[in-house]
């Protein structure tokens, strides 16, 4: 078996190729590539490591026709083209957790050195001055501390100011008023958060809703001498309005460890008063970039030698404990999506996925994901568990999730409802011996049958004679047939015949099984 071939393309702890090599992987570390360097040898990797450096565009994706998998090593993954990626079934994956220690601490940091203007005395008193008088500070405890985004890092800035005395409110979409309570924080909106807070610090991800969330507008809206802390992503804050206020005194003073535009060579702030910055250290601790390193490693390695999927941003994630489970339930969802995707006529509208029994117990995002991606075959060659999704919405489909914890006639089954243009149908299967799938239901009838490389599909009324006929058929033309299975909705009336095949059922054996007496629909099946 061909190991998988990864490419470490930025500066990474010498750890994360150990692991590679310890998890059976070829690796090659080449950081400081150019982009046209970097396009010219994508083609050859499974895995694509990375830290903020590299840029993961459209145009370097394009290139690489092996890739599986993108590891950032870090929270932040503006640098990679998340749609290009999904589209092309490539799993991006970040470590949400290596350095969230570490960037809370820059951003507390950043907070003392604002409250008391610590890096202007200290450049003062090196230049032989001794400014004691000039710079007259403001404590932190009873002052009140906004945070904008109050996820992981947030919740641990939350922690370390409250030990500080401090009171915090937090303005984030997603947190709830239990986890709010449980943080010890008070949940408000923007407009209360602006008005209320005497230090601000930014904890969100860069996207079009959080782009310029600290804009002019909104900076006007502050508390009077608000002091302000970015330590998440540039672009959240509009560094124009930033430096006005700060020239204003509307802002008291600003404490930015990233820009919109890096490396931060040249910037307005440089000159506006009681502004600090740094450049981009909030990760920039030993044990963080080991952390990184060896989380980004040990998921991808786990991905392309296990399944197993951690911290994906476009997929869900699959433990490498809940892979072996979820392998045969997987196969038996993809084979139900793909005999969807070639038996419904016309465009499929919506799509229902239920689990029941012994499958309701499971994580069912991958069975749906693994569903769409058999439906979604009949669309494009080259579609995945990652993709599906987003082509399933690219096209309109509307999906949902079913989970029953009853068990009925089997002890677990997965049934695949769809409307296309014949109205609704369904089909359902369920595991024999646990691992292997068999189709139990197709459009209402029952029929027992393992869906096979190469099979024929024939729906027509049960008439005396009319398996002979397909028998007679097939032999003429030189096709041998495997396994039999047949299902009718009562006697004499419409019935269900799939047969598996040794060779592929060309179209010239589909119209004349169309001409038999009492055949209303014939089609060529492949799994």
């Amino acid at each position: 078996m061909t190991k998988p071939k990864v490419l470490i393309s930025d500066k990474m702890d010498p750890k994360a190729a150990e692991i590679f090599a310890a998890n059976g992987c070829e690796v090659d570390v080449k950081p400081g590539m150019t982009p046209e360097e970097l396009k010219a040898v994508i083609g050859e990797y499974d895995g694509l490591a990375i830290r903020s450096a590299t840029k993961v565009t459209e145009d370097i994706l394009e290139a690489a026709t092996n890739l599986k998998v993108i590891g950032r090593a870090g929270i932040g993954v503006d640098n990679v083209d998340i749609p290009a990626a999904s589209a092309r079934g490539v799993v991006v994956m970040n470590t949400p957790f290596g350095n969230s220690i570490t960037t809370a601490e820059h951003a507390i940091a950043m907070l003392f050195a604002l409250a008391r203007q610590i890096p202007m005395a200290d450049r003062e008193t090196k230049a032989g001055e001794w400014p004691k008088s000039k710079y007259m500070g403001v404590e932190l405890t009873g002052k009140t501390l906004g945070l904008i985004g109050a996820g992981n890092i947030g919740s641990i800035v939350a922690a370390r100011a409250l030990g500080l005395r401090m009171k915090v409110i937090a303005f984030d979409p997603y947190l709830t008023a239990e986890r709010a309570v449980e943080m010890g924080v008070e949940k408000v909106d923007l407009a209360t958060l602006l008005a209320r807070a005497d230090f601000i610090t930014l904890h969100t991800p860069l996207t079009d809703e959080t782009r310029g969330i600290l804009s002019a507008e909104a900076l006007a809206k502050t508390k009077p001498g608000v002091r302000i802390v970015n330590c998440a992503r540039g672009g959240l804050i509009d560094e124009a309005a930033l430096k006005d206020a700060l020239d204003s005194g509307q802002v008291g003073g600003a404490a930015l460890d990233v820009f919109e535009t890096e490396p931060a060579t040249a910037s307005p702030l440089f000159n506006a008063p009681n502004f600090i910055c740094t450049p981009h250290l909030g990760a920039s601790t030993t044990e963080a970039q080991v952390n990184v390193a060896i989380q980004v490693a040990e998921q991808m390695a786990d991905y392309l030698t296990t399944g197993g999927i951690t911290n994906a941003l476009n997929v869900p994630s699959l433990s490498a404990e809940e892979a072996p489970k979820l392998k045969p339930y997987m196969a038996l969802a993809e084979q139900l999506g793909s005999l969807v995707g070639q038996i419904a006529t016309g465009n499929i509208s919506s799509v229902a996925i239920e689990v029941e029994g012994a499958a309701a117990e499971l994580n069912q995002k991958p069975i749906t994901a693994a569903v769409l991606a058999g439906i979604m075959g009949r669309y494009s060659q080259s579609v995945n568990m990652v993709n599906a999704p987003y082509l399933a919405k690219e096209r309109g489909l509307e999906v949902s999730e079913i989970r029953n914890q009853r068990e009925g006639t089997y002890h677990t089954l997965l049934r695949v409802t769809y409307v296309a243009e014949k109205g609704k149908r369904s089909v359902a299967g369920t595991l024999f011996g646990h691992d292997a799938p068999r189709l139990v239901e197709l459009a209402g009838v029952n029929i027992e049958a393992a869906l096979e490389a190469e099979m024929m599909y024939i729906v027509n009324e049960d008439t005396p004679g009319f398996i002979g006929r397909i028998g007679s058929l097939l032999g003429d033309h030189g096709i041998n047939i495997g396994n039999f299975n047949l299902g009718r909705r009562a006697a004499t009336g419409e019935a269900v015949l799939l047969l598996s095949v040794d060779q592929p059922i060309g179209q010239d054996v589909i119209d004349a099984a169309c001409k038999l007496e009492s055949v209303k629909r014939v089609k060529g099946l492949s799994f």
